[in-house]
């Protein structure tokens, strides 16, 4: 008698197949629109704005110094933090750009 009633519920179709694989694919496609699809535009922006970064451009870094760039290599930004007083960063610490003017309002 068991037997017989698994053997039914075994045998019911691939419909409840494609059904139970269902959710998973709605959680990676919320996943993929909440998380992963603006986690890749702001990659997108922070890289264009990295290479769009000229010589007397006002930034911050991703530890908050706020300076001048004075000069430019592939890799390293110089930046005028005040005064003569100028400090090498990588060119991936730099997280924003500001407003020119911005310096002298500090």
């Amino acid at each position: 008698m068991i037997g017989t009633a698994h053997a039914q519920s075994f045998g019911s179709g691939s419909g409840s197949e494609f059904l139970s694989l269902l959710p998973m694919i709605g959680i990676f496609v919320v996943f993929y629109f909440l998380l992963i699809r603006p986690q890749q535009k702001r990659a997108k922006e922070q890289k264009a704005m990295l290479e769009a970064l000229q010589k007397g451009d006002e930034c911050v870094t991703a530890g908050g110094i706020v300076g001048k760039v004075t000069k430019l290599d592939e890799n390293y930004v110089t930046l005028q933090v005040s005064g003569g007083t100028e400090i090498n960063f990588q060119r991936n610490a730099i997280t924003a750009l500001l407003p020119k003017g911005s310096l002298k309002a500090i």
